[in-house]
């Protein structure tokens, strides 16, 4: 079993940047392609991207590419979002994930934090 917690959001006005964390509680998550998803208010939940268990590869939502970037500390157990040039439409709860293999659909992770809340302001 992997725990994720997720740090980092707030609430933040139009253009802004925000860095999301996501700690894990076992190194066995460095092993696993860690996801980021993201659910506004009334809407599905969306895909962000998501990064390859060596760093090596990223994938994004084509809303977010050349905003946001994904990076890892394996030795820290940890995932980031860097998101950049915020805008309202960014507003929503943000979670990571992490699953065995890449993929851009939530039904393949198997663990999932909590999520944290990202408000952005216009």
């Amino acid at each position: 079993q992997v725990q994720l917690v997720e740090s980092g959001g707030g609430l933040v006005q139009a253009g802004a940047s925000l860095r999301l964390s996501c700690a894990a509680s076992r190194p066995t998550v460095n092993n696993f392609i860690m996801g980021w998803f993201r659910q506004a208010p009334g809407k599905e939940r969306e895909f962000v991207g998501f990064i390859s268990s060596g760093g090596g590869y990223t994938n994004y939502a084509g809303s977010v590419k050349g905003r946001f970037s994904i990076s890892r500390e394996n030795a820290k157990n940890t995932v980031y979002l860097q998101m950049n040039s915020l805008k309202p439409e960014d507003t929503a709860d943000y979670y990571c994930a992490a699953a065995k293999r890449a993929s851009q659909d939530g039904k393949d992770y198997d663990y999932w934090g909590q999520g944290t809340q990202v408000t952005v302001s216009s």
